[in-house]
Parts: structure tokens; C-alpha cells; sequence
């Protein structure tokens, strides 16, 4: 599933292509067909991402909402247009551009009270200016669940996925089961700056990179080479075995050493 980097860079790129254009709707596999009827032909005002969830405004008040899932993908283009390619869901095109979603979890039309429910439900996006960081700590002070489920619920702090919770979580030296509860004031906005920071690379450079050295070389590095812990075998920092955990059904990573049992 993309994490919220991804997300951010798909409404980073999109904004030009689409906002402030009457677009064409469509729906080549025939899923969204009513969907794109009472979107067709109206101008989208905005593309924006909430966590992992995608938004686009339209004119008429109507919010199309698309979350990728584990198999959901975009693929965008310079018109003209070519045949969809797969079973594309919904086909959104400008003057310019043309913007195909395949296999998307959810793709549906909100008004503006399932738009704000829905926003409700989303927690504070590290990648937002308009988060509020004291929403999430309020939900994890007071939570007896470990700090490694935590982040990842959407509910508490949108935009983390896998890879960046073991990572961030072994950088601060904190150990997946070390209950919310148990995490203070002090670590917990330590916790949040370097979410914002690393999710913020990741939008930039396309792809999640952790490690320091490979932070301020710049470029693209291999996988391996962007990952402190997470799928390897050994610790970079004390050369000890690395932990591998299963946290609701999703594989995680720590280091004993460096990060200890609570």
C-alpha cells in the first residue's frame, strides 16, 4: 500500500494537470460509470491528499474520494490518449493530460458531509501545514496499545506506513511494544519532526530514504541502501541481530539492543 509520501507526490503532480479545467470523465471498465457521469465535463478546483487518501474538489460540490489500497495505481500521461490500459476505473482527462486510476479500494462521490465525515475519521497528517499534532499525541498518551500500531492507524496519525514506522521508530531508539502511554511529550514531537522530515524527502525524491548518509548524498540509491533496518539481517549502528515482528498483520523490524524491550 502507498504510503503517505506517495499520496502527496500524486497531488503534487496532478494539481497542474487538472485544476482549473472542465474535464472529461470516463470510466473504461465500467465500475464508476454513474460516477463519472455527474462528474463529466465539470472543472476540478483542487487535488489534495489526507493521509492516504486522495480528494478532488469539482465545482459543483461533489468530492471524488480514491484510496489506492494494496492494489490500487495511478498512471498519468500527456494527451493524446492512449487505449486504457488494464481495467481502468476512472479516466479523468484536462486539455493536457489524461490521469487513469486502476483497482482503486474506494472510489466514490462525497458531498460535503461525507467529505467532512470522512476527514473526521482521518487523523492529523504529518504532511499537512493545517495538522494538528496534539490531536494524535492526546490519542496515544492515554492508549495502552503499543506505539508501533499506534502510528500506523490512520486514525491516530495519518500518512505512516510500514517502512517509515520501523524506520522512524529505530532512529529514536524506541521499541515497536513500548506502549503509547508511555510516550512522553518530549518523544513524542521528536517522534513527529522526524516523520515530517523523512515523508517530506520521500515527496521529493519519489521514494522512502532513511538512512542519514544516503540523506545528504542525495540521489537515487538502491533499495538496500535507503533502509536502515527494515528488511535486513543485521543493525547498522551495533552490528546486532535485527528482530523480525508481526504487528497486526504487517512485518516490522527492531533492534534489541538499540531499541529495548519494554
Amino acid at each position: 500500500m502507498p504510503e503517505g509520501h506517495t499520496i502527496h507526490r500524486e497531488a503534487r503532480d496532478q494539481k497542474p494537470m487538472l485544476t482549473g479545467r472542465d474535464l472529461a470523465v470516463s470510466s473504461p471498465q465500467g465500475r464508476f460509470a454513474e460516477g463519472a457521469r455527474r462528474l463529466d465535463g465539470h472543472d476540478c478546483k483542487a487535488v489534495e491528499a489526507f493521509g492516504k487518501h486522495l480528494v478532488y474538489r469539482f465545482e459543483t460540490g461533489d468530492h471524488l474520494h480514491v484510496h489506492l489500497g494494496l492494489f490500487g495505481r495511478i498512471r498519468k500521461a500527456k494527451r493524446p490518449e492512449k487505449e486504457p490500459r488494464g481495467a481502468v476505473r476512472i479516466r479523468m482527462m484536462s486539455d493536457t493530460h489524461v490521469v487513469d486510476i486502476n483497482g482503486p479500494t474506494i472510489c466514490e462521490i462525497l458531498d460535503e458531509p461525507g467529505l467532512a465525515a470522512l476527514l473526521a475519521r482521518i487523523g492529523p497528517d504529518v504532511l499537512r501545514s493545517d495538522a494538528d499534532p496534539d490531536r494524535a499525541f492526546a490519542r496515544i498518551a492515554k492508549s495502552r496499545a503499543p506505539i508501533g500500531r499506534l502510528i500506523m492507524d490512520q486514525s491516530v496519525m495519518a500518512g505512516i506506513g510500514n517502512i517509515y514506522r520501523t524506520e522512524i521508530l529505530w532512529r529514536l531508539g524506541v521499541h515497536p511494544d513500548v506502549p503509547g502511554r508511555a510516550v512522553d511529550r518530549v518523544l513524542f514531537d521528536r517522534l513527529w519532526a522526524d516523520a515530517q522530515r523523512l515523508l517530506r524527502i520521500g515527496v521529493t525524491r519519489r521514494a522512502i530514504v532513511t538512512v542519514e548518509e544516503a540523506l545528504a548524498a542525495g540521489g537515487r540509491r538502491r533499495k538496500g541502501e535507503r533502509f536502515n533496518i527494515f528488511g535486513k539481517e543485521t543493525c547498522p549502528a551495533c552490528a546486532g541481530p535485527v528482530m523480525k515482528l508481526d504487528i497486526a498483520g504487517r512485518r516490522a523490524f527492531a533492534c534489541e539492543t538499540c531499541q529495548p524491550v519494554p
